[in-house]
């Protein structure tokens, strides 16, 4: 018998495998997590993404090497026969083993400060969370532990980057850029390494084949994912190692590298380049400051590694946007090539709106955090926190219980720290002006990508609270915006 036949006997005897006592919540069951089947629209979804995601991501880098950025003059040049696709293609940068020397380099050092540098930073900084962790309970009951060093890993980094610009001088602070496309293509190879390695390790050695999911359809388990937590040994987990690192710990080292080329190209560096900078480091900062809160995420919660999070965390995240803090790095990489210099009051708006929002997430985000280790003894806004009791099964046939919040940014709308995200994702895109649409993508991207996640958020809680979950959203009726949505 095959890991996924075991499987999926399993959970179809888990419906009726519940615990002694517990009546109508263990006859059904249990469907939190990822989906066990795939209807057609999805497949079709799953697909069509496979085959044009890496060209969606070639397309905008291209344009910014090619056209300055514009979006609209390839087409045209395509569409008035100025251009063919053979052409444009000829004239990208291909790989070069220099930028696969980088890469290699780069990834491995990483591997190296996660697995081998154990965190300190828990016991020098007041009110950091770090070192051994626990994570949230897997849909089969089990609770993984996990090395949170994040912030450590960041903190080294930038100081041996800081320490070759100024003083080593072994290679130039515009690397990344000056081999923007060719790493590309390496970061291209790694995510499809990764993602396949993990599907074959999903049948032929699973980590916990009680958290595996198969659907039976090879697209949608290669792109969605099968393990759960798939891990090497005791402590390299993917899922936390490709999502956090190396990715964002790269994210201020690309802004830095590109205002070093906006430096070397035009001898300062504009404001709208600097407030990038910032809004964008304060992102970083506060994803890896709250790298322990991260476990309790939807990326770790929810989601099995596959495609998805295995290509998208090393070449949509790094070349588009960030999978659990939100980045884009291609709006500083805009700015190279259009040195911005805003009005005062232009970057002030742009500055606001950007810290308000990030209030909003970070506030929103420590009212669910307080509330879940104090267990409700706490005060939110002033008062004792109110909240809805729910319960859930595991597949193991425990029933477990869990609080839902109605207090705090979590009574305003039940997404409030998405809202505060799409006010930040806005910031970056106007302190790019508005002179091309390229910039702009990407609020509408994660426009796109937040409702379509609050959605498949409530849809598995749906599943996971069942009744309790009806009793939630009527005392919370709004998602993003109060009265409007």
């Amino acid at each position: 018998m095959t890991t996924a036949d075991a499987v999926r006997k399993r959970h179809k005897g888990s419906s009726n495998g519940a615990q002694a006592g517990v009546k109508d919540q263990a006859k059904e069951p249990v469907q939190w997590g990822r989906a066990w089947e795939v209807d057609w629209f999805s497949l079709t979804g799953v697909i069509l993404l496979l085959c044009f995601a890496p060209f969606i991501v070639f397309f905008f880098i291209m344009a910014c090497d090619q056209y300055q950025c514009s979006i609209s003059h390839p087409i045209l040049d395509l569409y008035n026969g100025e251009a063919t696709l053979l052409t444009i293609w000829n004239r990208a940068p291909s790989f070069t083993w220099a930028a696969a020397k980088i890469y290699a380099i780069w990834v491995t050092f990483q591997v190296v400060l996660y697995m081998c540098v154990p965190d300190i930073m828990h016991k020098i900084l007041p009110g950091y969370v770090g070192g051994v962790q626990d994570g949230a309970r897997t849909p089969a009951g089990l609770i993984n532990k996990y090395e949170v060093n994040g912030l450590q890993c960041w903190i080294i980094t930038h100081v041996l980057w800081v320490a070759n610009a100024q003083y080593l001088h072994w290679f130039s602070p515009t690397i990344i850029i000056d081999n923007w496309i060719p790493l590309l293509w390496c970061t291209n190879i790694l995510g499809y390494a990764v993602s396949t390695l993990a599907f074959i390790k999903a049948y032929l050695f699973p980590t916990n084949p009680e958290d595996c999911k198969f659907t039976g359809n090879i697209f949608y388990n290669y792109m969605m994912g099968i393990e759960f937590n798939p891990r090497i040994g005791k402590w390299f987990d993917f899922k936390l190692f490709f999502n956090g690192r190396p990715g964002i710990v790269a994210w201020t080292l690309i802004n830095l590298s590109y205002a070093a080329k906006q430096q070397e190209l035009y001898g300062y560096v504009t404001n709208s380049m600097i407030l990038v900078n910032v809004l964008q480091a304060i992102y970083v900062l506060d994803f890896f400051w709250n790298e322990a809160w991260y476990l309790k995420t939807i990326d770790i919660c929810h989601d099995h590694f596959g495609w998805y999070l295995g290509w998208g965390d090393c070449v949509w995240l790094p070349f588009l946007y960030t999978l659990q803090v939100y980045s884009l790095f291609y709006l500083g990489l805009y700015l190279v090539y259009n040195p911005i210099q805003l009005s005062t009051p232009h970057a002030a708006g742009v500055l606001i709106l950007g810290l308000v929002g990030y209030y909003i997430f970070r506030s929103t985000n420590h009212q669910k955090d307080l509330f879940r280790r104090t267990e409700g003894n706490c005060k939110i806004w002033g008062k004792k926190p109110t909240f809805i009791e729910c319960s859930y099964r595991s597949a193991d046939g425990g029933i477990h219980k869990s609080k839902l919040m109605t207090s705090g940014f979590w009574g305003v709308a039940r997404h409030m720290n998405y809202t505060g995200d799409l006010m930040g994702s806005l910031a970056y895109c106007l302190a790019c002006g508005g002179e091309h649409l390229l910039p702009y993508f990407y609020i509408v991207y994660m426009t796109i990508l937040l409702v379509h996640r609050c959605i498949r958020d409530e849809h598995r809680c749906s599943n996971k609270y069942g009744k309790d979950w009806e009793r939630y959203t009527a005392a919370v009726p709004y998602r993003l915006l109060p009265n409007i949505f």
